[in-house]
């Protein structure tokens, strides 16, 4: 995409930048040629945001001219003047009181140009209120009560309602946001489509995906017109410069994962994984729920309560497994051998959810894994069990995690039914990319989970197809990309 401010001509207020036009209201709102360009992220700096102002029609018109405004008519007009604001995430509600503490007034005020303060003390709260608030030019009022910081008022503002000193500081942080990447896309300019993918440095052994793996999906990308790059939850503000999200990062509902999947797909950006994957993957009361209804194959499975605790035992049999809804990587997933032990493991998951599933307990030496994209299997894997531990991964006491060894065969070599149920149950989900977990026993296959971002590592999963793996999800980014784009160009 390419980026235009809109603001006004005689404000002079910001120079040229690389990469960037800047255009006035009035031509960006009358001129015809501004209909008929596609492809275009409006950065719109209009002087006042008022209903039915130069502003809100410029934010109006490019919406229904297919472009992507910030901001969008939607954050002008839930933010205009309100004293409700949207729930803020426990991680930016922690961050906002340990900003503010050092504060002796009760009332604070913090401009947000572009994700920065003129104070560099604020940069990271800023920053993450940029991302929660993506728009270029923002007012926060915070208020202190009992000690606690709340945010009263979070406002979209117009350039004129910026401080002729705060002018310079305004130019030069929208140089930083526009900084190389006009020159990355001059010399990129066969790549029709941007993709933004989501990771997170710090996971290491539990990402999703190790760095190479990511390295190769940037180069299949490329290979089919598509200009990918790393993005982490700090760089969330820019995701409205992409066409597409890919996250490379263990979701979880309640995490900014799903936020920014919603976010984005309420954007118009295609997602994988999309929001509604992410809620019914990763919580096990609703898989248990929806693939017994679709009649799929499991162990034996309770979704036990306090009060229904008592009939795991005659209706499963001891051992047996119990995970927590939202358990990931065999964490919040345990054995109790013993009555005594049930009661025990039990009380302790209670603390945290009020659901807990058990499930029989079935002995393999290793978990079949089938990669399921739009609808069809594309690899197989056998995750085997770790060293003398009965799950795939194994977690000390120390932190340390062991795993057991991986192998990927040829889907065609995989057992014929593995795959089949793989499939159908993937297809109950969605079709987006999934990895589904399915176990043997006396020569029949069953549904342990259906996972919405399955590993995808470099000499694992791509073992087989190698860099075809990569250009097969990116071939399916391309293919969604371009309907979402002849659709908007439909309507």
């Amino acid at each position: 995409m390419s980026d235009v401010i809109v603001t006004e001509s005689q404000a002079g207020w910001i120079g040229a930048i690389d990469g960037v036009e800047v255009v006035d209201p009035r031509e960006y709102l009358t001129d015809p040629r501004w209909n008929r360009r596609r492809g275009i992220k409006v950065y719109n700096l209009a002087n006042s945001y008022r209903y039915q102002s130069f502003g809100y029609y410029v934010s109006l018109l490019a919406e229904a001219r297919g472009h992507r405004p910030m901001p969008n008519v939607m954050a002008i007009q839930d933010l205009a003047g309100k004293a409700n604001v949207r729930l803020l995430s426990p991680e930016l509600d922690e961050l906002i009181q340990h900003a503010l503490s050092p504060l002796t007034k009760d009332e604070f005020e913090l401009s947000v140009y572009f994700g920065r303060n003129l104070a560099k003390r604020y940069d990271r709260l800023s920053r993450e209120l940029f991302n929660t608030f993506p728009c270029p030019l923002l007012r926060f009022e915070f208020t202190r009560r009992k000690e606690k910081w709340r945010l009263r008022r979070a406002e979209v503002i117009g350039i004129k309602s910026v401080p002729q000193a705060h002018w310079p500081f305004v130019a030069q942080q929208a140089e930083l946001h526009f900084a190389g990447r006009g020159a990355a896309r001059s010399k990129k300019n066969s790549l029709r489509y941007d993709l933004a993918i989501l990771h997170d440095p710090n996971e290491k052994d539990l990402a999703p995906s190790d760095p190479k793996a990511l390295q190769k999906m940037i180069k299949a990308a490329a290979s089919v017109g598509i200009r990918a790059e790393l993005l982490t939850r700090e760089d969330a503000g820019r995701l409205l410069e992409f066409d597409a999200l890919f996250i490379r990062e263990t979701t979880s509902v309640n995490h900014h994962t799903y936020r920014l999947a919603r976010w984005a797909e309420r954007e118009g950006l295609i997602v994988m994984d999309d929001p509604q994957s992410i809620i019914r993957c990763t919580n096990k009361v609703y898989l248990a729920e929806i693939l017994e209804k679709a009649k799929i194959d499991v162990p034996k499975t309770i979704v036990v309560h306090r009060r229904n605790a008592d009939q795991i035992v005659p209706t499963i049999g001891l051992p047996c497994v119990l995970k927590r809804p939202d358990s990931a990587f065999s964490k919040g997933v345990t054995k109790a051998e013993t009555e005594a032990e049930l009661a025990e493991k039990l009380e302790e998951m209670f603390e945290h959810s009020e659901l807990v599933i058990a499930q029989q307990f079935m002995r393999t030496d290793f978990d079949w894994r089938i990669g399921v994209l739009d609808g069809r299997a594309f690899f197989a894997s056998k995750y085997h069990m770790a060293r003398g531990h009965w799950q795939i991964a194994k977690y000390e006491d120390e932190g340390k995690q062991t795993f057991g060894k991986a192998e990927t065969l040829p889907v065609e070599l995989a057992p014929r039914r593995a795959v089949s149920i793989a499939v159908k149950a993937a297809n109950i989900i969605g079709d987006g990319l999934y990895g589904v977990d399915v176990k043997e026993s006396d020569g029949k296959f069953y549904i342990i989970e259906v996972n919405d971002n399955p590993n995808l590592d470099s000499g694992v999963e791509d073992a087989i197809l190698r860099e075809d793996l990569y250009r097969r999800i990116m071939e399916s980014f391309l293919r969604r990309i371009e309907r979402r784009k002849a659709g908007d160009n439909n309507q």
